[in-house]
């Protein structure tokens, strides 16, 4: 068994070429092969996001704290709130961060394939974003 202490690893700034706005990300977890999982929790200051990416074996998102948005592509943006679990399936072109003026906080869980949990995409526009959820 392997514990991570709270506080044992640093927090890191989200890369900006696959966040927009100020993103921070703790406590990140890779476990060894033959495991593939890992995760990490992710914070967004408001109108922070990710760039579109997907996932090639799906992801979970648990919000901890805050509301924020998703979007998969080619469907409308959705509202997500403290306590919703997001299941985003494998290849779904998506986004995840904060609203415009308030943060929020998930917990991020997903599967590598062939060593890539990830494949990151072009940034969210600002008119993408700004959109909103539909009325």
């Amino acid at each position: 068994m392997e514990i991570v202490r709270n506080g044992a690893q640093p927090s890191v700034k989200g890369p900006d070429a696959w966040f927009t706005g100020a993103v921070r990300i703790d406590s990140m977890f890779q476990r060894p092969e033959p495991s593939r999982v890992g995760g990490a929790i992710v914070t967004f200051e408001p109108g922070a996001r990710t760039a579109w990416h997907t996932h090639p074996l799906g992801q979970s998102l648990i919000v901890t704290s805050g509301v924020g948005w998703t979007q998969c592509e080619g469907e409308p943006i959705v509202e997500i709130r403290a306590g919703d679990v997001i299941w985003c399936p494998p290849g779904c072109k998506h986004w995840h961060g904060a609203t415009p003026t308030t943060a929020m906080t998930h917990v991020a869980v997903q599967e590598a394939l062939d060593g890539s949990p990830v494949t990151w995409m072009e940034k969210v526009t600002d008119a993408q974003y700004l959109a909103g959820p539909p009325a």
